[in-house]
């Protein structure tokens, strides 16, 4: 895939970092030493995790050199590394690993997750956020034209690039070796102006693999074309003029045992 944008990601800041306010905010431990933010973007969550421990040592991890770059200038005083994250792994144990919206992009969380739960230190946490939307309306009417016959081969791997499952396989995964584990969804109610505005949000994020996929920009706008015509069916206008667009994400906890 073509690298990461930041300026799009962040056209809805707001929206994206309030997941890691709502985590962070549940997060158990006093003083950490050590924390990392794996998948940490251009920065703006691994900023809330600086506020809530200033004088802890706080790494941010991406893969993306866009997203590292714009963390480096928007957080110069921040410790940035680029690395692929589905190979990392700690140098020591950290208090809090932490990962916002990073970790369904990878594969094997059966595996991914008790890793990452063995680089916690004792008394730390790993704590997740991952979205949980399989049954939106934007998630739906993608897949739904990706099916289409004429680029339904080549949006195969589009298709698997998230991996998303259920609270409930993360228990079975981590309770045996979790001293505590603290799970829950929220659902974000995000009023945006439109379908257009919808595509936005979407585009720098899930949509992006299946509009890299294709081969021509001609292509590419016939896709978006479709799906502002099914968005304006799936997301009615409120009274003002705006649309209501729900998104679920999932939120874990865990302790080592």
């Amino acid at each position: 895939m073509a690298g990461w944008d930041p300026e799009l990601y962040l056209k809805f800041g707001g929206e994206r970092t309030q997941p890691s306010i709502d985590l962070v905010s549940r997060i158990a431990v006093d003083r950490p030493l050590r924390a990392v933010d794996l998948g940490c973007g251009p920065g703006n969550s691994t900023q809330i995790l600086r506020k809530r421990w200033p004088d802890a040592t706080i790494i941010g991890v991406d893969s993306d050199p866009n997203m590292i770059a714009a963390a480096r200038r928007e957080y110069p005083e921040g410790r940035w590394e680029q690395q692929d994250i589905a190979d990392w792994t700690a140098d020591a144990p950290f208090d809090v690993v932490f990962s916002n919206a990073a970790l369904h992009w990878l594969t094997d969380h059966e595996t991914l997750f008790p890793r990452l739960l063995q680089s916690v230190a004792p008394g730390g946490v790993l704590a997740v956020q991952m979205p949980s939307v399989t049954a939106s309306p934007v998630h739906r009417a993608i897949w739904k034209i990706a099916s289409d016959a004429r680029w339904s081969d080549r949006l195969a791997a589009a298709r698997n690039a998230q991996t998303m499952h259920p609270p409930a396989f993360y228990y079975d995964v981590l309770r045996p070796i979790a001293s505590r584990l603290d799970q829950w969804e929220t659902e974000y109610l995000h009023p945006l102006e439109g379908p257009a505005a919808i595509v936005d949000w979407i585009r720098s994020t899930a949509l992006r693999p299946f509009l890299d996929a294709l081969s021509t920009n001609e292509e590419r706008q016939t896709f978006v074309g479709r799906l502002l015509d099914n968005l304006a069916d799936a997301y009615p206008r409120l009274a003002d003029g705006r649309v209501l667009v729900p998104y679920r994400r999932q939120f874990l906890v865990a302790s080592p045992a």
